[in-house]
């Protein structure tokens, strides 16, 4: 069977303005375009939307823990220490780390928390395993 593609991510968040600054910067840089407020949409055709929480609610609760990070594949190593320095003088934090195989990823907490993971992975290194 084929894997079906994944076509849309929502994400919640406690402070709209924040949350809106940090990824109106982060995800041009990543490919994707605004359809309209609060929705964005990738040359793949994945969405991704953004809507603000419920009052009184714990962070992640609707059959929690939660979503712990999205996770996105650049270009190049170049990409990434080029995005951690964007997101980095937007104010934003951006953790930059070259790991042992050869990857080179940025980490970015939104303002809610939810990290944001963009990395380079030399051939044949999956983003996960």
């Amino acid at each position: 069977m084929t894997p079906l593609p994944l076509d849309h991510l929502t994400i919640l968040s406690r402070d709209a303005e924040a949350a809106h600054r940090f990824y109106a910067l982060l995800l041009p840089e990543l490919g994707f375009t605004a359809v309209k407020p609060g929705i964005w949409k990738s040359a793949t055709g994945l969405y991704v939307q953004f809507k603000t929480a419920k009052p009184d609610t714990r962070d992640y609760e609707r059959h929690g823990p939660g979503l712990n990070h999205l996770g996105f594949t650049a270009p190049d190593a170049a990409f990434v220490a080029r995005l951690a320095e964007t997101m980095t003088a937007g104010g934003f934090e951006a953790r930059l780390q070259h790991f042992a195989d050869g990857t080179t990823a940025v980490f970015l907490p939104d303002p809610d928390g939810l990290r944001v993971e963009v990395s380079h992975y030399p051939p044949g290194q999956p983003p996960v395993d």
